[in-house]
């Protein structure tokens, strides 16, 4: 058999493995199907590219989107391995001959849409060749609980039955909750599966979540802060793309757009420019993304809060690819909520399903909004908050999140919380958090009149405290149980089954809340020399290395780009150049130390980086 360690060092300019690589890579080997669940970056598509090429037969790999396709077989033919797609971009005469090449034996690995596997002539060909592997990339569309379900991925199982023998099946995704994990064992058939998942964290991502009066100049802020660096802007909706992206223009920013408003030609045109660094910036909704595979990335902003975690995770994970470091930023406002409870409300993208199982997605989109709402409000750790979401427990200490680099007092909000969980007793639970607010804080505005919440007793009892402060409190009380908010067209806030024993003051139970003391974030020498910093920083970090040379390796980069019609990226990551600074190899053998550098892309390309870093 082939030697996997030299494949991945001779296509993929890798020395080793990466965590659970290799365990998915022997399942597979061994003929058994495998499921891997493994964060953006992590390199799930060695995992089924690397067997492929150890495998007699042909490895299928059944991909959700043109562009995901696009991006990974152009990868794979800058490193020497041959692969083609069959998708709606082919006209049916090269779809034709892509079909003639792939039975000469041609490719080794095939891209192919859902849609097309139960097309007559892609079934046709499927019954001729040895499909030794059918690959799932993106698998959680499998799931009607998933982020990004697509009625198309139920097409798998049926055609692997029609296969005159079974492959194995391999299944990799990015984001699954417990019960998407178990959607896709069980609606793929995966027999006795190996299942492999090697955590959600990704330690390179700052994770920030901010509150301006003004998003449009806090964004701009941000921006300038990352001149000349790629970053992605997500927006809630295409008025709101135009609006930003226009605004970016006039500042004169290398900026474009994407939403599904814009005609094909005008999207694949804007995608490309951001995929070729012409124009670095992307404004959009999140029609875009799944399938880009940039790893230069330097930051992710989301101008509105997304429905539900899963989907920031993964729109947030489109930056530091390369594993450098890159900033993750959420500017929330309570609009919002608002429209994404909307959107939920009038749910048009599941129109196979019954009223009542649409009622029941309707139910589950709203508790998923709810815990991204939470992730907005929290004072504790953000990336221990998205890992509990996945099922991962931390310490609730990240050391790279504004959280944690804020310091915050811990205080007593016993009395303020009792006066909340009283008035809302006492209106029998019948209202939503505004009018409490308006009632504590003594308001005399026409619906506390007109509900006579000015005859409630804890009328006007927490005046004292700003609007802000005071539903601060009314969130921290939803998240620790005491109050639950309820999903629905109008959120009324109850009492939950912590309030009793506060209520009833049987015990000594205090309530204690974290409020931020100062919104400056303390140096990171100051939480190290407090022994508490746990997050070491990157080797070869873009913050250690000759600027001017890392420069003039990019301005290579991009001219050997062009000439090749590729993106700058899949020549080589911003990762390897660093590494290239740090190291300034001066051989060929010396460069092929460079993770990153594999044999063919040195043949390539290795000759013109060498001269740029021995000037």
């Amino acid at each position: 058999m082939k030697d996997k360690y030299k494949l991945l060092k001779q296509y993929f300019g890798y020395s080793e493995f990466r965590e659970g690589q290799e365990t998915l890579i022997d399942s597979i080997l061994s003929g058994h199907d495998t499921l891997g669940i493994m964060p953006t970056g992590a390199g799930k598509s060695i995992c089924y590219q690397l067997p492929a090429l150890m495998m007699e037969g042909i490895t299928l790999v059944i991909s959700p989107l043109i562009s995901l396709m696009k991006d990974q077989v152009e990868a794979l033919n800058q490193a020497g391995i041959h692969a083609a797609y069959l998708n709606s971009s082919l006209s049916y005469n090269q779809y034709l001959t892509a079909l003639r090449y792939a039975k000469e034996g041609r490719y080794q690995i095939i891209y192919v849409a859902p849609e097309r596997l139960d097309t007559a002539e892609f079934l046709a060909f499927a019954m001729q060749v040895n499909i030794s592997m059918v690959s799932v990339d993106e698998a959680h569309c499998v799931s009607q609980w998933g982020q990004d379900f697509r009625p198309s991925y139920l097409k798998i199982t049926n055609f692997i039955h029609a296969l005159p023998h079974r492959p194995v099946v391999s299944a990799f995704t990015a984001t699954a909750t417990k019960t998407v994990k178990e959607d896709m064992v069980c609606i793929l058939q995966l027999n006795n599966p190996t299942v492999i998942t090697t955590g959600f964290d990704r330690k390179n991502l700052f994770f920030a979540v901010e509150k301006p009066k003004d998003k449009y100049q806090a964004l701009l802020k941000h921006v300038h802060e990352f001149d000349g660096q790629s970053g992605i802007i997500y927006c809630i909706s295409r008025k709101a793309v135009e609006e930003v992206c226009e605004n970016l223009v006039k500042e004169g920013l290398p900026v474009t757009r994407y939403h599904a408003g814009l005609s094909d030609y005008e999207r694949k045109h804007n995608q490309e420019d951001f995929i070729y660094d012409v124009k670095p910036i992307m404004v959009a909704t999140n029609a875009f993304g799944m399938g880009i595979d940039k790893s230069n990335v330097r930051y992710v902003i989301h101008y509105n809060m997304p429905k539900n975690i899963e989907s920031y995770y993964q729109e947030a994970g489109r930056a530091g690819r390369d594993g450098e470091p890159a900033k993750c930023i959420l500017l929330y406002g309570g609009q919002d909520v608002v429209t994404n409870q909307f959107f939920i409300d009038n749910n048009m993208d599941n129109n196979e399903l019954s009223d009542e199982e649409l009622e029941v997605v309707k139910e589950r989109d709203r508790e998923r909004l709810k815990k991204m709402t939470f992730y907005c409000m929290t004072n504790e750790c953000l990336r221990s908050y998205i890992l509990m979401y996945f099922g991962e427990y931390g310490d609730n200490y990240c050391g790279n999140c504004s959280n944690c680099l804020t310091q915050f007092d811990t205080i007593d909000i016993t009395e303020p919380a009792l006066e909340i969980l009283g008035c809302i007793r006492e209106s029998h639970e019948r209202y939503g958090m505004t009018l409490i607010v308006d009632t504590l804080r003594g308001s005399n505005n026409a619906k506390v009149k007109r509900c006579r919440m000015d005859e409630n007793v804890h009328y006007g009892k927490l005046a004292h405290l700003t609007i802000p402060r005071l539903r601060q409190m009314i969130n921290h009380l939803i998240l620790n149980d005491y109050l639950i908010l309820t999903t629905g067209e109008y959120a009324v806030v109850k009492l939950g089954v912590n309030a009793k024993e506060l209520l009833d003051g049987d015990s000594d139970v205090t309530v204690t809340m974290k409020m931020a003391k100062e919104y400056e974030p303390v140096s990171k020498d100051s939480k190290k020399a407090a022994g508490k910093a746990r997050v070491s920083k990157a080797v070869a970090s873009l913050d250690d290395v000759d600027r001017d040379l890392f420069e003039k390796l990019r301005e290579l980069r991009m001219e050997l780009a062009k000439k090749a019609g590729v993106p700058p990226y899949l020549i080589f990551s911003d990762k390897t150049l660093t590494q290239m600074c740090v190291l300034h190899p001066s051989s060929k053998e010396e460069m092929l130390e460079v993770s990153g550098v594999g044999e063919v892309k040195y043949e390539r390309y290795g000759e013109d980086f060498l001269r740029v870093l021995t000037r």
